[in-house]
């Protein structure tokens, strides 16, 4: 069983503050990984520390494999109790997730009941009550399967609208209700849902947030696969093998380089189709080939692609409109959660000219800065140089 989570987290600060009092932390260990969303007493910067504190006692201590009991005992013995209120200066909701079999603990104090949507369907599991401190900690466990989707909110989500287009708040079975819609799609990735929940809360608040609001989703699904074929091999009688390999995974399949193109193209025996529709000034057009996903010209595109994913921040909903082969390589890269390159170290004359631009002259060193951004944005990236 080879599941990924695919995690999202997404908030919005409380209106007229300069900073969001709920805290969101995501840890992987060998063996589990662990999601913790706290929300601050009241907002602002003194909301945002107790969270912080909040989610980095958790963290460390689950990290450190301590038992349940004593880190919630440790986090409530930590953090004051409001005087006036009675409640704590910070509440939580936890997500232990073990890679071994997929079974899973979610732990609220204080928080929203976390849902669970299985085959598009809120379903509660059932909760068992732990006292602790003379504080009520609820505990939810169980397996997840392919297809789940889990949605922890902050208290700011279900109260969205209390008072402006709502009167009593949007609430946990409509906020589950709108969550079932938006998975009637199936959704490739966690983020188109949690994106989705975050804007309709800004809508019910008039677009002024009167409370932090935080959503985490957790999509179980497989692994998204490519594999990206770049420059030819050193040796020219290796070509055939290393083009088999390559159309032979069930990987998405991309080829970066004119040359390269030409290569699978006499393998699979078809004409590379130039789609002039996608040209730019700045970037190449792409080609179509049968058994290729998307095929582009190789060091200038590859060298815009990595400029086009820091400007839009790694964020797929600030990817520019455009159709071109920057953006749509760009976007493969975002989907991807496993990414495999296969570099060619024959030298193209071309690129080694010093007129050419430094950063696009040698496809190598080019790789390593594409390999270092994706691998800091949680990208699982393997190179094999041929």
């Amino acid at each position: 069983m080879e599941f990924f989570l695919d995690i999202s987290d997404l908030s919005l600060k409380k209106h007229g503050e300069s900073v969001c009092g709920d805290q969101i932390r995501t840890a992987q260990t060998s063996d589990k990984t662990i999601v913790v969303l706290s929300d601050g007493l009241g907002s602002g910067v003194k909301a945002s520390i107790l969270a912080t504190l909040t989610t980095e006692i958790i963290i460390r201590m689950l990290k450190a494999d301590v038992g349940l009991a004593d880190m919630v005992e440790t986090v409530i013995g930590t953090l004051p109790v409001c005087r006036v209120r009675k409640i704590a200066y910070s509440t939580f909701a936890v997500m232990e997730i073990l890679h071994a079999d997929y079974s899973y603990k979610i732990v609220n104090f204080d928080s929203p009941e976390a849902m669970l949507f299985r085959g598009g369907r809120v379903i509660r599991p059932e909760r068992r009550t732990m006292r602790i401190q003379d504080r009520d900690i609820f505990v939810s466990q169980g397996r997840l399967e392919q297809g789940d989707f889990i949605c922890l909110t902050s208290d700011g989500v279900l109260h969205a609208g209390l008072g402006v287009k709502m009167n009593f708040g949007w609430g946990w079975d409509n906020v589950a209700e709108h969550v079932e819609r938006r998975l009637e799609g199936a959704p490739q990735c966690a983020w188109e849902v949690t994106r989705n929940v975050l804007a309709q809360t800004y809508s019910l608040y008039g677009g002024k947030p009167g409370d932090d609001a935080s959503v985490v989703g957790i999509l179980v699904r497989r692994r998204n696969r490519v594999v990206i074929l770049t420059g030819p091999p050193l040796e020219r009688a290796t070509e055939s093998a290393i083009v088999e390999r390559f159309l032979a995974s069930k990987a998405r399949k991309i080829v970066c380089g004119g040359t390269t193109g030409n290569i699978v193209a006499r393998h699979v025996g078809r004409d590379v189709q130039v789609d002039m529709k996608t040209v730019t000034p700045e970037v190449p057009p792409i080609g179509e080939l049968t058994g290729v996903d998307l095929l582009t010209e190789g060091i200038i595109t590859m060298s815009k692609m990595l400029a086009v994913l820091e400007d839009c921040q790694f964020n797929p909903a600030m990817l520019p409109a455009r159709r071109d082969g920057a953006v749509l390589l760009a976007r493969e890269m975002l989907n991807a959660d496993v990414i495999h390159f296969i570099v060619g170290q024959s030298i193209n004359e071309f690129y080694q000219n010093p007129d050419v631009s430094k950063h696009i002259s040698i496809r190598k060193n080019l790789i390593r800065e594409i390999v270092f951004a994706l691998n800091q944005h949680d990208k699982e990236v393997t190179v094999e140089y041929c």
